[in-house]
């Protein structure tokens, strides 16, 4: 026994060799084969309150890129798409409420399909669900949050905690988007004196203390700041202060619950005045809401107005026979969105990388993706390289594209 144990030995030892070298070779293989047939996207927008409306516009954008994406089989033509829709408006907030958002956020992150959200629509949501996103490397991709203090590596320690970026753009930030109204204020407005406002919300009141120390710099005589609660009803008292100091214009920082009280209380008070604001006042029911008290307000968004484009005409024509209304600019950054998704996980899928939530978030941060709002790629800290800012001015009821602010 002991001569034939010997005289096998040899040869049992190589073949265990072999085998031990085939198995990792064999377990990358099973990784790259253990292809989920089927992934969730998480979309998270304030569906109940003042904001609805713009929800359901860019809601509609994401999903039409999913149904377009599994028309066609999928992503990379073998992985369904399956919306996981929630909503973080509350009737006790009349808006988006971030402690709803909070609890959209752990469910996304209990359920395992879900690989990465789209959303959130509002940066108080989003500042809300940042922390617990980090904790599970859950990747956010927001087509409408501005508020750059989310993505500003000074409060990592508050927002990422867990270090890597996990909130991504498809829209620049307030850094730009109310300092560059600021210009166009000063530039092109001639606005020499102007009174600010905001609703006291995370973005409401960055995006008005970037135009207002914008403003100040570009030589604008700033005669006060004031802060609403946006569940007031009458607003008429400062207002009326305002318009006895004979400002130029006015600016407002928020959203639509105290935006709409805001345009119908200042028509009555002053009328002819010039009104400005950011793009919590490019809403698809502002014009309806405020009737007359809309005309010619100005107001901005954070990304190229890409759907006046003849390129985008057919994109157009599709999501409004589909949807039955016009989409804005948001919802077709919502589309694009859930393009960088489709993106992010096809390159996994080609390199044989298995499908998990900090691979997908890793892969993200390497995007370069042509769309019809142009390029679309990320800083370090996700944010949109891109950098412009559309202004528009309501006429007849309808928001009209006036130009690019000025970056200068």
């Amino acid at each position: 026994m002991h001569r034939f144990a010997r005289r096998i030995g040899p040869s049992l030892i190589a073949g265990l060799a072999l085998v031990s070298s085939m198995a990792p070779a064999a377990a990358h293989v099973a990784a790259a084969q253990a292809v989920p047939s089927s992934i969730g996207i998480g979309i998270n927008l304030p569906f109940t309150g003042a904001d609805a409306a713009d929800a359901v516009n860019i809601r509609d954008g994401a999903l039409m890129a999913i149904e377009e994406i599994n028309g066609r089989g999928g992503i990379a033509g073998q992985i369904t798409i399956v919306p996981v829709v929630k909503d973080d408006g509350t009737v006790a907030a009349g808006q988006y409420d971030p402690a709803q958002a909070a609890t959209n956020t752990k469910q996304f992150v209990a359920d395992q399909s879900v690989v990465a959200v789209v959303g959130p629509q509002m940066s108080g949501s989003g500042k809300a669900m940042s922390p617990i996103a980090s904790a599970a490397n859950l990747m956010l991709i927001t087509p409408s949050s501005t508020n750059p203090d989310i993505t500003d590596p000074s409060f990592a320690s508050q927002y990422r905690p867990e270090g890597k970026a996990i909130y991504f753009r498809t829209v620049t930030t307030d850094a730009f988007q109310g300092p560059y109204m600021a210009n166009y204020a000063a530039e092109v407005l001639g606005i020499k004196s102007v009174y600010v406002l905001d609703d006291t919300g995370a973005y409401g009141e960055g995006i008005a203390n970037s135009f207002e120390k914008q403003a100040v710099a570009a030589g604008i005589n700033v005669l006060g700041h004031d802060k609403l609660d946006p569940k007031e009803s009458d607003y008429t008292t400062v207002l009326t202060k305002i318009s006895a100091l004979g400002p130029d214009a006015i600016y407002y920082g928020g959203v639509q619950q105290a935006g709409v009280k805001i345009a119908r209380q200042a028509y009555d008070v002053m009328p002819t005045l010039p009104k400005l604001g950011g793009d919590g006042m490019y809403s698809t029911s502002f014009p309806q809401d405020a009737g007359i008290a809309s005309e010619n307000w100005y107001a901005t968004i954070a990304a190229p107005d890409t759907i006046d484009e003849p390129a985008a005409q057919d994109w157009v024509a599709k999501y409004r026979s589909k949807y039955g209304n016009l989409p804005q600019d948001y919802a077709l950054t919502a589309y694009d969105a859930v393009l960088v998704i489709d993106d992010t996980i096809s390159r996994l899928l080609k390199d044989g990388m298995p499908i998990t939530r900090q691979n997908v978030r890793d892969y993200a941060q390497a995007t370069s993706l042509p769309t019809l709002q142009g390029v679309i790629s990320f800083d370090d800290n996700g944010d949109l390289k891109d950098k412009i800012i559309s202004v528009f001015q309501v006429k007849d009821g309808l928001y009209q594209y006036v130009g690019t602010a000025p970056q200068t």
